[in-house]
């Protein structure tokens, strides 16, 4: 398998498991309501996210880096609405 193939493949997984966040973004902003959100799971995701990107400018992939910047946008998102909630409550 070429290393196009491999990177191919890299950013369709990178894709799919970016997604996954976009219903949760969704419902968060379409309800303006983040009552049910686990800030400190997003918290340490994001941490993990920032971790996977460096790893990804390390080795050069830009699936990696695409993918994590994405989901670090969207987690930044779904962390900051959901501590604006918490301190209008």
């Amino acid at each position: 398998m070429s290393d196009l193939e491999i990177e191919i493949i890299g950013l369709i997984a990178a894709t799919l498991t970016t997604l996954a966040f976009v219903p949760q973004v969704v419902k968060i902003w379409k309800n303006r309501n983040a009552s049910g959100v686990s800030v400190s799971m997003y918290m340490i995701m994001f941490l993990g996210i920032c971790i996977w990107f460096c790893y990804g400018v390390l080795i050069d992939s830009i699936a990696v880096m695409a993918a994590n910047l994405v989901s670090g946008i969207l987690q930044l998102f779904i962390i900051v609405f959901a501590l604006i909630h918490r301190k209008n409550k």
